[in-house]
């Protein structure tokens, strides 16, 4: 299936679920989620990554306006639907500000493996546990996607715009868990050289089985 739909470029990666709470002030995309809002149209918002607008985004629909302002622009919260794919841009649109894109939308598997999801929120609170962070989800572990989950796992943008296009949700899970096995270790090495750096200076008892 391929249809034309406005895009919203941004520089964040959007999943299918998620709540992204938008606050629209340029003219054009003020226009475009005015016009999205009156006819309960869906628009797209590809990924923007080292300034280049991504082959690949989500699309996503509003579901409130939060605050209309008297200059137009918007408080919206919106929720992600499903992931597209740009097969081509439409620069110029008759009577538009904004620019769009015919799109495609890829099949996603989203079966889950049980075992490789508990291993990765295992991964994920062992991580928050270092940093010291407290976040909730707001499912129960069971019923939790890599979706639900990628933006707590620490990865830096471009690693998110690379799950976003996996298409298999065993990928994602596995894709999650690698990163969280490289990125455990360096932050609570990372927290011992703190500690270190703490106590340099200070008296301390010590004997020869300190590390």
């Amino acid at each position: 299936m391929t249809n034309f739909i406005p895009l919203f470029p941004l520089g964040v990666v959007t999943y299918p679920g998620e709540q992204l709470n938008l606050h629209v002030f340029e003219p054009r995309f003020k226009q475009l989620v005015a016009e999205c809002v009156a006819e309960g149209k869906y628009f797209g918002i590809p990924a923007v990554v080292d300034k280049k607008v991504m082959e690949y985004g989500t699309l996503v629909k509003v579901e409130k306006v939060e605050k209309l302002y008297d200059n137009g622009e918007m408080d919206v919260i919106t929720r992600g639907d499903r992931i597209f794919r740009v097969l081509e841009k439409i620069e110029t649109i008759p009577q538009k500000l904004y620019t769009g894109a015919i799109v495609s939308y890829p099949e996603n598997n989203l079966t889950v493996s049980p075992r490789l999801l508990g291993e990765v929120l295992h991964g994920i609170r062992e991580l928050h546990a270092i940093l010291q962070v407290h976040k909730s989800f707001k499912k129960a572990d069971q019923e939790l996607l890599s979706y639900d989950v990628a933006h707590h796992a620490g990865l830096s943008l471009s690693e998110e715009y690379e799950m976003l296009h996996l298409f298999y949700e065993i990928q994602r899970l596995e894709f999650l868990k690698r990163h969280l096995h490289k990125v455990i270790p360096m932050m609570a090495e990372m927290e011992k050289l703190k500690e270190r750096v703490k106590l340099n200076g200070h008296f301390r008892n010590l004997s020869a089985d300190n590390e």
